[in-house]
């Protein structure tokens, strides 16, 4: 069986990355709706301006906090993939792990709020394909 170029995971593994992938999607959760707010106030800002005009004091202050704020969440995306997870998204926070069940690469899944991981999916179902986690499926499969 050919594998991807992705870090694979045990059950065990996974879970054992939990307490620092709930932390970071945790502050991804908190500092995501603060970049939307950023960028509506720039865009309201920058809206009625000209370009002639040149940046107010205001508007070049609003851009750079935009900025900031996607600095951060790029940061903490990035952590993620370090860690060797897969974000799926900022309304759930889910994260895939990349696991093999049955000689195929599959998704074990845990959504912010969950104590641990109980789900997998195929890697082209998404959240709507989760099922159940039967560890007994996954033994064995240490990558």
């Amino acid at each position: 069986m050919s594998m991807p170029d992705v870090k694979l995971f045990t059950i065990e593994e996974a879970e054992n990355t939990l307490p620092l992938v709930r932390r970071i999607v945790g502050d991804l959760l908190d500092e995501y709706p603060r970049w939307r707010a950023a960028v509506t106030h720039y865009e309201l800002l920058s809206g009625g301006a000209s370009a002639d005009w040149g940046e107010t004091p205001e508007l070049l202050a609003s851009r750079t906090a935009v900025t900031r704020l996607a600095e951060r969440i790029n940061d903490y995306l990035t952590e993620l993939t370090d860690v060797g997870c897969v974000f799926k998204g900022f309304d759930a926070g889910l994260v895939d792990f990349y696991a093999v069940r049955d000689d195929r690469l599959v998704f074990l899944c845990w959504r912010f709020g969950e104590d641990r991981i109980r789900y997998w999916h195929d890697v082209d179902s998404g959240f709507g394909g989760r099922q159940l986690l039967d560890p007994a499926l996954f033994a064995g499969t240490t990558p």
